[in-house]
């Protein structure tokens, strides 16, 4: 069967990707509408789903509120528009007019249509993109406009894609929200009718929420049942709403953007809007994460191949009191526990010795660095480590030399007070003159100083988000703020293409598949507390891999919580991510020392499963019994069982955990004990862990296949 398909008499469309079917017409009048998503069909099949239903809808009730692959204003429409526009006239109905179409392949294995629409009477052109991958269900995609007049048109809402579910007695919704150090938490409610907006009003990704759906029917299990989901990748403020009506449907529709902002589009120009990711499964939500791991490996990260190594951050051991010598003693001490990358944190530029003062100005300082970086990037490479940095380079404190000299650079509204969070502003790289700026800098720094690691910080959201110096600047700003962040760091790493780069806001502020195309790796949250990052680990994981978080084993009490956990505990909880150490190694004892060495030798051996194999949750987070992920690797040679019980409650019934994705027929070998278990009895009857006695017991169980 083609990728794609097209019956012209019907003027049905047929996607085909290896599980999955995604069918669409162009109706009499003209517009795309949907018509089914979801287990494969024939291009015949798909045809006998656009016959016209026998009684058509009420007159009271006008086109359905979902169905449509891209909902206007115009005509009785009464739904939650995907597309808005306002042309010079004042006119704001748009009227479909099909113009041709376009099927291509992209790139080996992957195939694209090009949908080519333009309004009856105005001059604006949309195309709608699909494109589907060979070892994909994932199909992407996203919407083109153009405005081919002399007048301007204002784009009131332009989003990616919407999505239409077939119908069901009951829906399900799957988000994660949260707040700074609290983010991605996993939240499953029944779909209310009516609209369901989730957003991000803050000019980056948010830690409140994240912009992906999951709908089910709502008997969607961890490894049963259909769900639908969707992602967006875009760094910015965004806003998906999700539809459900009387008569059973349900659907969504996300982009960039949120309320009350437009995006101007002059004559002859071109809007392209971020790209919005959806996926079919049956098999629950495990086969849902999987399949999205999947994709985001093969088709989001710019080295997915890659093994990310054990890093070292200088944060919580000294805070902004850096200086050389104190950082070469903990780099030995970070060789010593078996570290590869060691990350000098913030305070080592200009004058910035605290939250409010010296950011902006990007040069080492000469009283703590008196012969600049260069000595301490040499000795880290001597001890057989790369060398990572710090940077926040699209925020400034308004006591530093920069913002002296540049006032007009932060975003900010004409006779308003700049407000400041964390004693800073926000620089406006909307502005070519300030990305120019900053790539500047961040190349030249990175090429005189050798350096291997960018962690790159943005630690508060947008304010006063003007552009007082450019028409419509209020509206241009945040999807030319996102586009220009985008470009310094493809800039940047096409200049050094070792470089490799952690995204960072504040934690887990700007984390999606937008940033993630062009980072290597991503910090969750600022939260290091091993018992809350389990939650806010299983959130994160229901969308992006374990290849792309980083997950640190810092000092107890914990600087947040003030909660105490054993070393080996914090250690099993970082060992589900990209490994980092952020404690301070000189508190550390001589017994705590070895232990994290031989914790960290545990990683290497086995994260190869962690950050490349395929994930299973036999059980999710929970108070009184275990919570335990799994690691397996892609032939099923071999599996990695991360188990944490915070707090057994006597009488309690002791869950067995089953496990997924094992060669059914072998046999397999636990590593430290050398029991063997057959993986018929593993997955069909389950395992029960060892684990110490007491509160915070953990284990790692290695099983590798018998021969």
């Amino acid at each position: 069967m083609p990728v794609i398909s097209f019956a012209p008499e019907t003027g049905v469309w047929l996607l085909c990707t290896p599980h999955t079917s995604y069918a669409l017409r162009i109706d009499e009048t003209g517009a795309p509408c949907h018509l089914a998503w979801g287990p494969r069909l024939t291009l015949a099949q798909a045809e006998e789903l656009a016959t016209p239903p026998a009684s058509p809808p009420s007159s009271f009730e006008g086109r359905p509120p979902v169905g449509e692959e891209l909902p206007v204003d115009g005509g009785a429409r009464y739904g939650t528009p995907s597309l808005q526009v306002r042309f010079a006239d004042g006119t704001r109905a748009f009227e479909w007019q099909a113009e041709g179409h376009r099927v291509h392949e992209p790139a080996p294995g992957s195939t694209e249509l090009a949908l080519e629409f333009r309004d009856r009477h105005y001059p604006l052109e949309i195309t709608l993109h699909y494109r589907v991958h060979d070892d994909s269900d994932v199909i992407e995609r996203w919407s083109v406009l153009r405005n081919t007049g002399a007048d301007p048109v204002t784009l009131l809402r332009a989003d990616s894609a919407a999505w239409t579910l077939p119908a069901r007695d009951d829906y399900r919704l799957s988000h994660v929200t949260g707040q700074w150090s609290a983010e991605t938490r996993l939240h499953r409610d029944r779909v209310p009718f009516g609209e369901t907006v989730l957003t991000s009003r803050r000019g980056i990704t948010s830690h409140h929420a994240n912009p992906w759906v999951m709908l089910d029917a709502g008997d969607a299990t961890e490894e049963h049942g259909q769900v639908w989901s969707a992602a967006l990748a875009w760094s910015g403020s965004w806003r998906v709403t999700v539809q459900r009506t009387h008569d059973g449907r349900a659907g969504f529709t996300g982009g960039a953007g949120r309320d009350g902002m437009t995006q101007p589009l002059d004559a002859g120009a071109e809007f392209t809007t971020p790209r919005h990711a959806g996926l079919y499964a049956d098999g629950g939500f495990g086969a849902t994460s999987r399949a999205w791991h999947a994709y985001v490996l093969a088709h989001v990260l710019p080295h997915p191949d890659e093994t990310r190594p054990v890093l070292y951050n200088s944060w919580e051991a000294t805070g902004f009191d850096v200086d050389e010598a104190g950082q070469k003693a903990l780099a030995a001490r970070a060789a010593a526990l078996g570290a590869e990358l060691y990350v000098m944190d913030d305070g080592w530029f200009g004058a910035h010795r605290r939250e409010g003062s010296g950011l902006g100005d990007w040069t080492p300082s000469p009283t703590r660095f008196p012969e600049g970086l260069t000595p301490l990037v040499r000795e880290v490479h001597r001890l057989g480590m790369r060398f990572g940095l710090w940077v926040e380079p699209e925020s400034v404190s308004p006591d530093s030399e920069l913002y002296r000299s540049h006032p007009d650079w932060v975003l900010h509204f004409p006779h308003r007070t700049r407000t400041e969070l964390r004693g800073q502003l926000v620089l406006n790289f909307a502005r070519p003159d300030v990305a120019d700026w900053a790539y500047g800098w961040l190349t030249r720094l990175v090429a005189d100083h050798d350096i291997d690691f960018l962690k790159w910080d943005m630690n508060r959201p947008f304010s006063e988000a003007g552009w007082p110096e450019h028409p419509d600047g209020a509206d241009r700003l945040e999807a030319a703020y996102v586009h220009n962040l985008y470009g310094v760091i493809d800039r940047l790493r096409a200049d050094h293409p070792g470089l490799r780069i952690e995204a960072c806001s504040g934690g887990g502020g700007r984390i999606d598949q937008g940033i993630l195309s062009r980072t290597d790796q991503a910090w969750a949250s600022d939260n290091t507390d091993a018992a809350d990052r389990i939650s806010i680990q299983h959130g994160y994981g229901q969308i992006y891999p374990s290849r792309t978080m980083a997950a640190w084993v810092t000092d107890v009490p914990n600087q947040l919580t003030a909660r105490s956990v054993p070393l080996r505990f914090r250690f099993h909880v970082a060992m589900a991510g990209v490994l980092g150490i952020g404690g301070d190694l000189t508190r550390w004892t001589d017994a705590e020392l070895t232990e994290g060495a031989d914790l960290v030798a545990q990683y290497k051996r086995v994260r190869h499963l962690v950050q490349h194999g395929t994930m299973h949750r036999p059980r999710g987070p929970v108070d009184d019994g275990p919570a335990a992920v799994q690691y397996t690797a892609k032939d099923g040679s071999e599996a990695l069982l991360l188990v944490w019980q915070r707090s057994p409650r006597h009488g309690s019934p002791r869950p067995v955990l089953r496990l997924g994705g094992l060669d059914p027929a072998a046999r397999y070998r636990d590593a430290r004990t050398g029991a063997v278990h057959s993986a018929a009895v593993l997955g069909r009857y389950g395992l029960h862990p060892e684990l110490p006695p007491g509160d915070w017991a953990s284990a790692a169980v290695h099983l590798v296949r018998v021969p």
